[in-house]
């Protein structure tokens, strides 16, 4: 099975949520970015609901594959490798993409790399044509609706250390619970976002979860936002209890600010605690402005290099999943049998899974 390892045709697929994600690139140039997303048949249940997204998944994937080679001007025979997303993410979502994965593989007789979706995120780097190339070790902070994790990177197809996760909600969940506290849309995030922009972000001094220092030799690096979730709902029922209107746009403010100084903080006490001056944004929710300027303003106090790629690739997506099995064959790392599933707490240390001894 001979295979492009100088420059390698990859399409990828990536179903770990509510995305059906295909992209296509050719060594680390983006040739297609198609995505397609099931968020508004979520929006009347107020948030992804597995079942749907599964369905909508076995709906998208074959118009979408079919739209990613239209775009790249490249047919199935010309691929080199089929990449998809193995987990974390929705067990029914990812077992859609799994399944297609392989039987695009098998049928096409080509070599599949099983990859983690986390990981994936942090490879939408590489894609920026216009950065300059990636070093390391990196400090990678990956903010989603399902993830909110801190790693350490020293290599991206080697070698990944997780130092602090979420301990319940992400912070994508947690916008979008608040903003159903407040009677705004589905998806909060950007409804948070647009509230806030009239807002003031000092008015109400919500709590920074797991931030004491009593919190800092366990968890030092660890997030929590359900106890400012709740702190929210007590603040805003107290408000309507009293007869008093509640201040959407101050709420807002004050409960963003409260997401991005912690996740700013973390992620730069571990720059400075691992002496790695490059930290990395990755994730839907890096899409937040103000996450992104307070990260860029205060890591340039501290003289760390911000890296944050295209935002049409902070998303779930195709693409990122291609990249980093890119990444694997152009450093000769073997394809992965046909022996993986979908597994939904794939551990982010995990880069590659069933790889061919």
């Amino acid at each position: 099975m001979h295979v492009n390892r100088a420059k390698p045709l990859v399409l990828g697929i990536e179903t770990s949520c509510d995305e059906t994600g295909i992209g296509i690139v050719r060594g680390r140039t983006l040739l297609s970015n198609t995505i397609a997303s099931s968020m508004d048949e979520h929006a009347r249940y107020g948030g992804v609901v597995p079942e749907v997204a599964a369905r909508a998944h076995l709906e998208a994937l074959e118009p979408a594959i079919r739209a990613a080679l239209a775009e790249s001007e490249v047919s199935l025979a010309d691929i080199d490798a089929v990449a998809v997303t193995s987990g974390p993410g929705l067990a029914g979502a990812l077992m859609v993409g799994v399944g297609a994965a392989k039987a695009l593989a098998v049928s096409l007789g080509k070599p599949l790399y099983a990859v983690n979706h986390l990981v994936g995120h942090i490879a939408a780097d590489i894609l920026d044509a216009g950065a300059p190339t990636l070093e390391y070790p990196t400090v990678a902070l990956l903010v989603s609706g399902g993830h909110t994790s801190l790693l350490l990177v020293r290599d991206l197809t080697t070698d990944v250390e997780l130092l602090g996760e979420t301990m319940d909600d992400a912070a994508g969940e947690a916008f979008d619970k608040v903003a159903r506290l407040l009677g705004l849309p589905y998806p909060g995030g950007p409804e948070i976002d647009r509230a806030a922009a009239s807002g003031d972000p000092d008015a109400i001094p919500f709590p920074r979860g797991l931030s004491r220092a009593s919190d800092m030799s366990k968890h030092r690096y660890d997030f929590s936002f359900s106890g400012l979730k709740t702190a929210v709902a007590r603040w805003t029922e107290q408000h309507q209890a009293a007869g008093e209107p509640v201040p959407v746009a101050d709420v807002a403010a004050s409960f963003r600010e409260a997401v991005v100084d912690v996740l700013v903080t973390k992620a730069l006490a571990a720059c400075r605690d691992h002496g790695v001056p490059r930290l990395l944004l990755g994730g839907g929710v890096i899409a937040n402005r103000r996450l992104r300027d307070v990260a860029l303003e205060r890591a340039a106090a501290e003289g760390v290099t911000v890296r944050i790629p295209p935002l049409a690739l902070c998303t779930d997506n195709g693409a990122m999943i291609a990249a980093l099995a890119s990444e694997l064959i152009m450093s000769g790392r073997p394809a992965s049998t046909l022996e993986f599933g979908a597994d939904s707490t794939l551990p982010v240390t995990e880069i590659q899974v069933a790889g061919s001894a």
